[in-house]
């Protein structure tokens, strides 16, 4: 159920990727009484557009193909609903009850903009659905991109009654609960049934959750690899600032400072520490990969905030000009790109792990036994967890290719651009909790190679924590035995941000 010791005021300026997080786990919601004062007067201005018959699209006019038709002046009213009923389509396993959370509270602070014209009654609703925790049922696939119009319907079914919600009996219609938790009925306007569907909020939730999970694992990468350092014995000169500006590049050196402030107090910085004068490249270039999953992440979370504080809705009102015009700002290309670059930076990040972790279990380049269990011939350690990585890794390649960009057909061809970015935003989520169990991994192999130098209580000191928490979950291997549980529980608590 929500939270309700906690409220975050949404006003369609100030939405952080922190509080939506907060809100997807359940924190209650609250419409800033001004926003919900700016929809008011926009909304006015669609109300006298339909009493006027002024052609206004989806108002006055039909929708897609039929932009050219006007409404009757009869049938406006019912338009609204209809335009929901006629697009609910979402299909497939429902989404999760969190993501579907985001996606309402992002329409939510969306509308408070003003700029969707809608009546102040749709956040109202909105926001006392949220806090009373009734989520909808919809499909997990249903965008192209152009909107996420059919996942908007969607939940606009469920919000006027006619869908169902998670929890409750399918059998009831959702228009049940919300009698049941004391909620007045939605009662849809002119623009308001539109307003419910047309958008690219879903995209954008999903997207920004999968940029909060990204940050903690960056976080949690960053920690891995230091204990790998600490378990190779590995050459720390790659962090020298000096030598990064020689090429500068984007997030390496955030990627150096926060490396080298896990690794402060280590040993490895005395000279002669390093076995080797130079380590192999997944040791050695771990800034570069990591400063490129750094500024991804980065330019991922400017296109995120643009999405869940800005208006992705057509028509727009522009108040102060008392204009109502048609705009394109429900096609997401930039967030896709910069998804595309994220997962893709992702995916070298998984890469190096695979890597670093086969080194550390081959004996040729650590002086460790190969599996980092023993040499007899019956034992077989961790080198068989190598190809849970690698398979892991083939799984990220593969979710992180781009989505198909082509000349959409849609609409009897008025809908000819597409974006299918909800593609790379499920995707990121996917690859999220698969290199989760990747840093987990790397995380264990490497704790496994320090005790066995003997180091536990040698390495940096602000690493001793973590490496007690890995020992909390996965004891010292001291025979073989199967790693999964180790690994599930472990990578829980690495997506969780156990290690920030």
């Amino acid at each position: 159920m929500a939270d309700r010791s906690r409220a975050i005021t949404l006003d369609g300026k100030a939405l952080t990727t922190q509080c939506l997080d907060d809100i997807a786990a359940g924190a209650m919601v609250d419409p800033d009484p001004q926003a919900l004062s700016r929809m008011e007067k926009t909304n006015a201005l669609i109300l006298k557009a339909a009493r006027s018959s002024k052609l206004v699209y989806g108002v006055t006019t039909g929708l897609g193909p039929k932009v050219l038709q006007s409404l009757s002046a009869d049938s406006i009213a019912a338009f609204a609903r209809s335009t929901v009923r006629g697009r609910a389509h979402a299909v497939g396993t429902p989404l999760p009850r969190p993501v579907v959370r985001a996606a309402m509270a992002t329409r939510l602070n969306t509308l408070l903009t003003g700029a969707s014209g809608a009546s102040p009654n749709v956040a109202r609703h909105i926001a006392a659905c949220l806090n009373a925790d009734l989520v909808p049922v919809i499909g997990e696939t249903a965008s192209t991109g152009a909107s996420d119009l059919l996942w908007g319907a969607s939940l606009g079914l469920a919000l006027i009654g006619e869908g169902s919600f998670l929890g409750e009996d399918p059998d009831d219609a959702s228009a049940v609960a919300i009698e049941r938790a004391g909620i007045e009925p939605l009662d849809l306007g002119p623009r308001d049934g539109l307003a419910l569907a047309s958008h690219s909020c879903f995209t954008a939730a999903i997207a920004a959750l999968g940029h909060r999970q990204a940050c903690r694992l960056w976080d949690s990468a960053q920690t891995a690899a230091a204990l790998s350092f600490e378990a190779f014995r590995a050459n720390l000169s790659p962090l020298d600032p000096d030598i990064l500006a020689v090429r500068p590049q984007p997030g390496q050196m955030e990627a150096a400072r926060d490396l080298a402030g896990h690794l402060s107090g280590s040993g490895l910085a005395e000279p002669g520490a390093a076995r080797r004068l130079q380590d192999p490249l997944s040791l050695r270039t771990t800034i570069q990969v990591h400063g490129s999953v750094y500024a991804a992440l980065k330019s991922l979370e400017a296109g995120v905030l643009g999405e869940i504080n800005g208006a992705s809705d057509n028509p727009v009102v522009l108040p102060e000009r008392g204009e109502i015009l048609s705009a394109g700002g429900f096609l997401n290309p930039y967030l896709g790109v910069v998804l595309v670059a994220t997962n893709h930076a992702l995916v070298h990040l998984a890469a190096q792990i695979t890597a670093r972790t086969a080194r550390m279990m081959s004996g040729r380049f650590t002086d460790l036994p190969t599996g980092l269990l023993g040499e007899a011939a019956d034992m077989a350690g961790l080198a068989p967890t190598a190809k849970v990585c690698e398979a892991l890794f083939a799984e990220i390649a593969h979710l992180a290719a781009p989505p198909p960009v082509y000349p959409a057909f849609a609409a009897d061809g008025v809908e000819d651009t597409v974006t299918h970015t909800a593609i790379s935003a499920k995707a990121l989520m996917e690859i999220n909790l698969r290199l989760s169990k990747m840093i987990a991994h790397e995380m264990i192999v490497a704790v496994q190679a320090i005790e066995m130098r003997g180091l536990e209580n040698e390495i940096a000191p602000g690493l001793r924590p973590a490496l007690q928490k890995v020992r909390g979950m996965s004891p010292k291997m001291t025979g073989d035995r199967s790693m999964t549980g180790d690994l599930e529980s472990l990578s829980e608590l690495v997506l969780s941000g156990g290690f920030g």
